[in-house]
């Protein structure tokens, strides 16, 4: 956990969502490899719900006396086992109330 590992790079989209307006806890995602749908989630998979995740990260770095800062971008956890991908793949997320994204892999 907090490790940096699985997300070395992510995509931030340009409209802001209030969480708010969604129970993250329940919201669902799914992950399409090739146009199959390859995996399933949801918020919950971050420990039980993403502002635990976040809670646990302010608390922890609070103990270390390291602020976190605004404008600084969070990752709360995977919500679904991480996939191999190759040359040619094309892998789309859709999150629930949130958005979707997608790329291909050359």
């Amino acid at each position: 956990m907090a490790d940096n590992a699985s997300s070395a790079l992510f995509v931030l989209g340009d409209a802001a969502v209030d969480p708010r307006r969604l129970d993250l806890g329940v919201v669902g995602m799914t992950l399409e490899l090739n146009g199959e749908i390859a995996a399933t989630g949801a918020g919950a998979a971050a420990l039980g719900h993403p502002a635990n995740a976040v809670a646990w990260l302010a608390n922890t770095l609070g103990r270390l006396e390291v602020p976190l800062k605004a404008g600084e971008v969070i990752l709360s956890g995977s919500l679904s086992t991480m996939l191999p991908v190759k040359a040619g793949d094309n892998l789309r997320i859709s999150i629930g109330g949130i958005g979707s994204a997608g790329v291909r892999f050359v």
